[in-house]
This record gives structure tokens, sequence and C-alpha cells, in this order.
């Protein structure tokens, strides 16, 4: 049985478009631009070529185009159209949308083909910040939302995990311009979200510095021994669940105890959690970053 899905509500095509449900209606009734499947009880629902062909008129639609005069053009012209007029205003939004569809259909050829076009005008570090992060920030609300799966989410993260460890990889081939200040990335125990550390990797390592890549579910014990082998230390974490707004507090006290005893270590802390943190109880030695912009800056 195929696990892609292929069938979507009216309120699946607002989040995936970011048009309202009230406009897709008005759309639907008065020029006629998508056509829906009734269930037994009435209700719209739409196929996958109902939902490209929103994500195509939604940026024709913000390119200028009227929906009126949209909705003349026969079915073959509008993705025609939508090639001829992307530019670097909207080659961001036509990738986004090109990802969301990979995406719904688990489709790696059209996710390789889209990265490969992007390439070949952006380098990797513009395409994470102008594209990727966009994306995964929708990802959540699609997730939250119940329009994507759990699945779908593994699927793109785990196909944008593939190009940040291809571009860490030509970068580690280079010997540090830095190597008197060492950064130790790691996650907390339970934390399994990894892509935001590993691109704070790459930023680390592209900016000349040498990196000590520990990955996720590390516990504070493991941070003391690699202590033992070096000074200057930055330890980073990105923490997107983990520790919970209950032990989050606890922890990061846990941190300034034990880790931070002496005068030369630091803990810079990124991720959604760290809006819980009670930055009064901190030790000056923490820093909570807010944004991948602001932590390249404090690089």
């Amino acid at each position: 049985m195929s696990s892609v899905k292929n069938v979507f509500s009216i309120k699946d095509l607002e989040n995936l478009s970011g048009i309202k449900a009230h406009t897709i209606r008005i759309w639907e009734k008065r020029y006629n631009i998508l056509q829906p499947m009734r269930t037994d009880t009435n209700i719209r629902v739409y196929d996958i070529k109902n939902l490209q062909k929103l994500l195509n008129i939604t940026l024709l639609h913000n390119h200028g185009y009227k929906i009126s005069k949209i909705s003349t053009f026969p079915e073959d012209k509008i993705p025609l159209l939508v090639r001829e007029i992307i530019s670097d205003k909207s080659a961001k939004h036509h990738a986004i949308n090109a990802f969301k569809m990979a995406m719904m259909n688990f489709d790696q050829v059209l996710f390789l083909n889209t990265y490969n076009t992007l390439l070949s005008e952006k380098s990797f570090r513009e395409i994470f910040q102008d594209v990727f992060i966009p994306l995964m920030n929708e990802m959540g609300v699609l997730w939250q939302t119940e329009t994507i799966t759990p699945a779908h989410e593994h699927f793109i993260s785990n196909m944008i995990k593939q190009k940040l460890l291809i571009n860490i990889e030509k970068l580690q081939n280079q010997e540090p311009v830095y190597p008197e200040k060492v950064f130790v990335l790691y996650l907390p125990m339970n934390e399994i979200h990894e892509l935001g550390l590993m691109y704070l990797n790459y930023e680390i390592i592209l900016n000349g510095y040498k990196s000590i890549y520990l990955g996720a579910c590390v516990p504070l014990e493991s941070l003391m021994d690699v202590k033992k082998y070096f000074d200057n230390v930055i330890f980073v974490s990105y923490l997107t669940v983990q520790p919970d707004k209950e032990e989050l507090n606890e922890y990061i006290s846990r941190l300034g105890n034990e880790i931070l005893k002496d005068e030369t270590s630091e803990v810079w802390l990124s991720g959604r959690m760290t809006e819980h943190i009670n930055t009064d109880l901190i030790n000056p030695q923490i820093s909570i970053i807010h944004s991948i912009a602001d932590f390249v800056k404090k690089l």
C-alpha cells in the first residue's frame, strides 16, 4: 500500500500554500481553478495535482498575476510561466514549494533536482539560511496542524542532513585557522533533533575554528571528559524539546556548577527551549543565542 499522502483537505491546502481557505473557496467557485473531489458526506478533498497547481498559482499571484487572468491559462501554461518568472526574488518561494512537494511525495529525485538547481546559483550557506531554515520553520507548523506526518518530517530532515554532512566533510579537510579555541557541540539526553546543531557546526568550521561534534544524547559527564584534553572550551548546544520546561532551569544550573568551574570555559545555548530559561539565574559564562544570524555574529 502506498504511504504517499494524496488526498488533502482545504485546511491542508491553506497550511501548505499560505492562502486562506476562504480565499481558496472563492477562487474555486468564481474562477474554477481547482477541481475538488467530494467525500460521501459532500466534503471537498483535493488530490496532489490540485495541490501542485495551487502552489504554482500562488507563486504567479504573488508575482503580480491576477487570479482572473491565471484562470484563463491552459493547464500546461501555468508551470511554464512559473519557470519563466523565477528570479532571485521568487526562486526562494519556488524552491520551498518544490521541497514541500518532494516531502509530500517522499520524492528524493525532486529534492535533489531542486537542490542542485539552487546550488548552481547559490552557496550552500545561502541555500540553508534562505531556503532550508524557512522550510523547517514551516514544517513545524505543518506537523502541529497534522498536515504532514512524522514520516514526512523525518524524510525531509534526513535529506537536508545528507547535504549538511557532505558540506561539513569538505570543510573538515582543512586545518583550523584558530585552533586555540575549541568548540564542543552536543545535545542533552533525550534530545535527538540534530539539524540546528549540525548547521552551527558547519558555521564554526567555516569560520576557521576547531570543532568537536559529540552529537545527540550526551550526558554532562562526557563534557567533563572533554575538558581534560583542552583549554578554552566553548560548549554549544541546541535545545529543541529537551530538557523540558520543568527540568530546564535545573539543567542550566548543573551546567554552571559542574562544567563552568574554571574561568576559561563557556556554554552557548540556542534553540526554541531557550525561551524558557530564567536568565536571572544563569551563570555569566552561559550565553543565550536567539538565532543563527546572532550565532554567526558572536563567532
